[in-house]
């Protein structure tokens, strides 16, 4: 309840300032809702796309280092002795 009091008096200081414009209102309802968006993000802890692919790449090279590890051990545990 209190988040949209938060948003209706923001509203109403925008109305005793005198923009009643369409245009001057709609670009500051989206300014409000747009910091609320990234307060809320932030809040969340999100990581962006470009942060996951990033960790996508790290996660892939990692999986090929384990298979090459695994291949190499397999490799030397079938070896019989002579």
């Amino acid at each position: 309840m209190s988040k949209s009091k938060l948003v209706i008096d923001r509203l109403a200081k925008l109305f005793e300032q005198g923009l009643v414009s369409y245009k001057d209102l709609n670009s500051e309802i989206l300014n409000i809702l747009r910091s609320k968006r990234d307060e809320i993000i932030f809040k969340m802890k999100l990581a962006s796309k470009e942060e996951i692919e990033i960790l996508n790449k790290r996660i892939e090279n990692l999986e090929k280092n384990v298979e090459k590890l695994e291949k190499k051990f397999n490799k030397k545990k079938t070896k019989k002795a002579k």
